[in-house]
């Protein structure tokens, strides 16, 4: 079975992008591990192309070799924080219907040309003073990706939503220090919620 882990640099982890099966530090290499763990009978293969600074432009642009050609019997999308933080400086947000239409994109293409099944992961932010504004672009855009779910993903894993239910009564930047790549302690986290919600598709 091929897990195919796609993203920007929460996925990418410092992967060594010359082996597509170095999984980085990040999510992928502690959900890999609990997911070979729970299913010993299976051999995995596990690939995470996941790149620093990625959009959806930039899924959109890798498409046919970075999805399609991989041609994984699964796949995860963990993308968006960047759409909304490479334009914070001077709120040039990117319109919501062209986030929609980059996004669905990339999903049509998924489901048309592979037959994996999908898992969308929704892209998060930790409540740090320097950065609650982006909430103000990264609202819709959540719930865009909800609604991308419900008509093209097999399993959403509303991490956000998952996070902000963890922060009571610990420090929310425990899991991310500058509010957007996760600490050890975050990346466990969400490696665990990964290895739980992927289960139903295995």
């Amino acid at each position: 079975m091929k897990i195919l882990f796609q993203g920007d640099s929460i996925t990418d982890a410092g992967r060594n992008r010359e082996d597509p099966h170095h999984l980085g530090a990040g999510y992928p290499k502690y959900a890999a591990a609990l997911i070979a763990a729970n299913h010993p009978e299976i051999e995995f293969e596990f690939v995470n192309l996941g790149i620093s600074g990625n959009q959806t432009k930039d899924l959109v642009a890798r498409l046919e070799t970075d999805f399609v050609d991989v041609q994984p019997d699964i796949v995860s999308i963990l993308i968006g924080i960047n759409d909304v933080w490479h334009h914070a400086g001077d709120k040039s947000w990117i319109p919501n219907e062209v986030f929609e239409e980059r996004y669905r994109t990339v999903l049509t293409a998924i489901k048309e040309k592979t037959n994996a099944k999908i898992m969308m992961m929704e892209p998060f932010l930790i409540p740090i003073e320097d950065k609650l504004f982006f909430r103000e672009d990264l609202a819709p855009k959540i719930e865009i990706v909800r609604k991308l779910a419900r008509e093209f993903a097999d399993v959403y894993l509303p991490t956000d939503g998952l996070l902000a239910s963890a922060f009571i009564g610990d420090d929310p930047l425990s899991y991310a220090g500058d509010g957007v790549h996760p600490s050890e302690k975050g990346r466990i986290f969400i490696g665990k919620l990964y290895a739980q919600y992927i289960e139903k598709l295995i």
